[in-house]
């Protein structure tokens, strides 16, 4: 859990200097970042009771992720990736969580984040544990976002030449299909995930 949270914290770090090489400077409002997510996160899960409803908990892992994006980056407000990382493990691993009412935890959270403006790593663990969602799982589909966000910033999303999609399906499926043949536990696995992305795209564009 130790090496798989330090190698986010790096890749987040790399992600936010390719976006803005100063962005630590900038003391960008990821707070408020957090709580929009939690409200599109809400939606995804469910929540109006005059209309059938079932959680898409697909789309609400999805939220997570980025959420944790954000969270990631503001506990790099504080210092280095190994400088956060000891303080993170110990809120991550706090006692063991039971399943609870995920609405009830998710507002909790966003409260929790705007009176504070940090990442409420405590509140995150729950809503982890609410979903049913591993810190492997975490872990894989973070890595997953991040390395896709980083390919397509290299291949022209912010000068909007790049498309995502390509041999007739986005490339998120070309991702989640990647990420299913590789070893997640390997310490070279998101650069892996990257060559596979770059190598695929190649082929295709050939094609």
């Amino acid at each position: 859990m130790k090496q798989q949270l330090q190698a986010m914290l790096v890749l987040q770090d790399e992600i936010n200097t390719l976006v803005n090489d100063n962005w630590r400077a900038q003391n960008f409002a990821w707070y408020r970042a957090i709580w929009v997510e939690s409200a599109e996160l809400l939606d995804h899960f469910g929540w109006k009771w005059w209309k059938k409803q079932e959680p898409d908990m697909d789309q609400v892992k999805l939220e997570l992720v980025d959420i944790w994006h954000f969270g990631l980056s503001l506990e790099l407000q504080q210092g280095s990736p190994e400088q956060v990382a000891a303080h993170m493990l110990e809120e991550l691993g706090a006692g063991q969580r039971s399943v609870g009412d995920f609405r009830t935890d998710l507002e909790a959270f966003t409260l929790n984040t705007l009176a504070s403006k940090q990442f409420d790593l405590v509140g995150f663990a729950q809503l982890l544990a609410d979903a049913d969602m591993s810190f492997d799982e975490l872990y894989q589909r973070y890595v997953g976002k991040n390395v896709l966000n980083r390919f397509r910033q290299d291949n022209g999303y912010k000068d909007g030449t790049y498309v995502k999609s390509w041999a007739g399906r986005e490339d998120n499926e070309h991702l989640a299909e990647i990420a299913n043949t590789l070893d997640t536990y390997a310490a070279d696995y998101s650069q892996q995930v990257y060559l596979a992305l770059r190598e695929r795209y190649r082929e295709t564009a050939i094609a």
